[in-house]
């Protein structure tokens, strides 16, 4: 059977900067990066974001581990009554972390596709500005013409 081209809606999406860094050659990039011309910030934010959310949740582990552990080596009822909303509060915590990491993360994503923009908008504008050259005039100077 077969395949069906994708449509658009199930194509798959590639980041235009990631797309750019795979065209570009390496002596491109490190010029780019060199004189700020691309962004470094925007790809590496997802490593970033990775990393942070790992420790968040070795901190809840940590956070829920310790309540239980302490339930456990403590005689009678009373740990118990300790641990358990120390369990519930620590995981309501670790949401609420992971959640403002999040929007965190997402504000400089934000941020960096803003400026992605504002190229692209400032490319188009220096496009529409640029001179106009007729099909006759072969060097350019209409002055010498008239």
């Amino acid at each position: 059977m077969p395949r069906r081209p994708l449509s658009p809606a199930r194509a798959p999406i590639v980041r235009p900067s990631l797309d750019a860094f795979r065209r570009a050659s390496p002596g491109e990039v490190l010029t780019d990066l060199l004189t700020f011309d691309r962004l470094l910030t925007g790809p590496v934010i997802h490593l970033i974001y990775w990393a942070g959310l790992a420790l968040i949740v070795l901190g809840g582990f940590v956070v829920v581990g310790g309540a239980v552990g302490l339930a456990l080596n403590e005689p009678g009822w009373l740990a118990w009554v300790v641990a358990i909303p120390t369990v519930v509060v620590g995981l309501l915590v670790l949401f609420i972390v992971a959640m403002l990491w999040r929007s965190f993360c997402e504000l400089y994503v934000a941020l960096f596709q803003i400026a992605a923009d504002l190229k692209i908008m400032r490319a188009y504008v220096e496009q529409d500005h640029a001179p106009v050259r007729s099909r006759n005039d072969d060097d350019g100077d209409l002055a010498s013409r008239i």
